[in-house]
This record gives C-alpha cells, structure tokens and sequence, in this order.
C-alpha cells in the first residue's frame, strides 16, 4: 500500500509499505479521505509538533474517514462508511463528556510521536484499527464531509470547557485557519451573542463568514481590534502575537482559551494583564467523547463542509502539504485517499 510518511525534517515521502494485519477486536479500514491538519505540517517540516519529535519513520494523518474492508467478527459489514476515533483508549460511542481520557497517561493517537514506538497514522491506503474506535456513519453525512469530525471535536471540547461563559457573551476568534473557523462553528452552536474572527488574511475569513462569524477583521489593514471588549477570546493562531492580542483585548473578568498550539520552550508573554485583569487562562487538550458530537453537528450543519478549500488526490500529497502550509490560499486541505463509493 502507499502511505505519506514523514521521515525528518523537510523528509516527507510517499512510501510503499506493507498491508497491515488486523489482530483481534481489529478492523481493517479503507481510507477515503484524509485531512491535513497542523501538526501534519509540522511533523513534516520540522520533525516535531511540540514537545513530540520523530525519531523512526512516522506515517501522518489523523483526520480519517473510510469503509470497512474485513471484520474478522462480522458485527461491522463490509462497505460500512466510517469515521474514525484517533484515540486509544477510545470512550464508547455515546459517553458523556468528562471521561477525562484524552488526558490519560500512556494514550495513543494516530500520526503522532507522543508514544515510542510511535503510533502510526491514516494516510495511508489501508488503516487497522481497535473496534471501538470506529464510528459508523448516518445517512445523511456524506464521508467527504465527515473527515472533519476531528478537528470539529477538538473545538467543540476547547468551547465545552468554558461553556458557562458562552451563552450571550461577545467572543473573539484570534485566528481563523482551519481550527478557528471550527471554534467559530462551535460558538455558534452553544449561544454566543457575537463572534468576531480575525486574520491576516482574506481566505481564511471567507471560511469564518461561512460557518457563523458575525464580523472579520483583517488584521493590519482594518481598525485594531478594542481592548478590552470581549468576554471571551479564543486563541487559535498558536503564535504569541495572537496570545498578546488576547491579553490586550480581553475584557477584566474575561477568559482566553488558548486552543493553538504554541511553540515548545520558554515564551516571552506580558503576563502581567492576567494578574490585573483577572483573566481566567484556559489550555485544551484534543477531546475525548466530543467526536460523536461532532458528527451529530455535521449532520446538522452541512455548510461546515464549506471549511474543505482543497482537495488533492492522494498522489499529490506533496502539494497538497505545499498548499497547506499557505494559510493564505487555503483553509482546510484533504487528501482523496481512495474512491468514494458515494460519488
């Protein structure tokens, strides 16, 4: 099978690898459709997302959906359309929130280096999978949009986790690539009087407007953003300029819910604003049992597919990460991994 595997830095390769077996309570998956997703970027640039570094031939991907190939136990039909939890231990479809399982101890995650061996991703032609991790599909979810169930879920847990401070409040997105426009769909599903979004570029706002932004701001080029007008800012740029512009335009009392990942090492931040503002800090870690809602949102609101601005098959992997990585151009990019039996 072929498969996009990062190999170091700026060593991003289009491998042929064997088939992997299912062992048992396993399930070989076909993939159709992958997203690119930061820390894809990353890995394949650097070598590293955060504090995770690659040190063995890394296959990328955790933003997967596909059909069921073979189930050696014949509960999950062949052809079954998928998306796919990229977490082990995986909470059971339907588990409330609170599980706490994407903060446990020894958890894996597909396409990352957290874990030695680390554990391998979903770009790839076949994928084998834990039962449990599988989530088959409504009818009404087409598997192209499904894809983005993954990173709708890491929003919809960063929102939940101030939830009780949404409702009515005036929020800022600080920055609106894939993830941010993602938080903005989030925002808007839990109440949020006012949700502006902000970028450096025109693209990306685009993608804002489309799933519930109320106003964009094109930073550097239309009026600075007020300091101190929001109840709630959520940074999702993953750059300490855009924490700095949470700081300064956060209101006293108010919340910033740093969703970006930021660089590893000592940063310089003005951490003082947090003392005299009394400023809640909020950090996220990817989401446990959020993935079915974000399924049951997709179903809801079709227009979130709007956030997909490329899709690249899997041949041209290469530029597709190229397009990616240019937050100017593009929001969410997939890779067509395979045939889609629905189109």
């Amino acid at each position: 099978m072929r498969a996009v595997v990062a190999h170091g830095p700026n060593d991003l390769r289009f491998d042929k690898l064997e088939i992997p077996q299912a062992g048992p309570g396993q399930v070989t998956v076909r993939v159709v459709y992958g997203g690119i997703c930061g820390s894809d970027l990353h890995y394949a640039r650097m070598g590293r997302n955060g504090i995770y570094e690659i040190d063995e031939p890394l296959i990328l991907g955790h933003e997967v959906s596909g059909v069921v190939l073979t189930d050696a136990s014949g509960s999950v039909p062949e052809g079954t359309p998928v998306a796919i939890h990229p977490a082990t231990p995986t909470p059971e479809a339907g588990t409330p929130r609170g599980s706490g399982l994407n903060l446990s101890i020894g958890g894996t995650y597909l396409g990352s280096a957290s874990t030695s061996p680390h554990t391998q991703g979903g770009f790839a032609e076949y994928l084998v999978v834990d039962k449990a991790q599988l989530r088959p599909l409504p009818e009404t979810l087409p598997l192209r949009r499904s894809v983005l169930a993954e990173p709708l879920a890491v929003a919809i847990h960063a929102v939940g986790l101030l939830e009780e401070r949404i409702p009515g409040a005036r929020v800022l997105v600080s920055g609106s690539g894939p993830i941010g426009a993602f938080a903005t769909a989030a925002l808007r599903e839990v109440g949020a009087a006012h949700i502006t979004a902000a970028d450096l570029h025109e693209v990306p706002l685009e993608t804002a407007r489309a799933l519930g932004a109320d106003e964009t701001v094109r930073l550097g080029i239309d009026a600075p953003l007020n300091e101190d007008s929001f109840d709630v800012v959520v940074e999702a740029a993953g750059v300490v300029p855009s924490l700095n512009t949470a700081l300064r335009t956060v209101r006293r009392g108010g919340a910033v819910l740093q969703l970006g990942m930021l660089p590893a090492g000592d940063l310089t931040l003005p951490l003082a604003a947090f003392v005299s503002k009394e400023v809640l800090l909020q950090g996220t870690q990817r989401f446990d049992s959020e993935f079915d809602e974000a399924i049951e949102l997709l179903v809801k609101r079709p227009q979130i597919e709007e956030a997909i601005s490329h899709e690249f098959p899997f041949q041209s992997a290469a530029k597709a990460f190229a397009i990616a990585e240019d937050s100017a151009a593009s929001a969410k990019v997939i890779l067509s991994i395979s045939p889609d039996p629905q189109r």
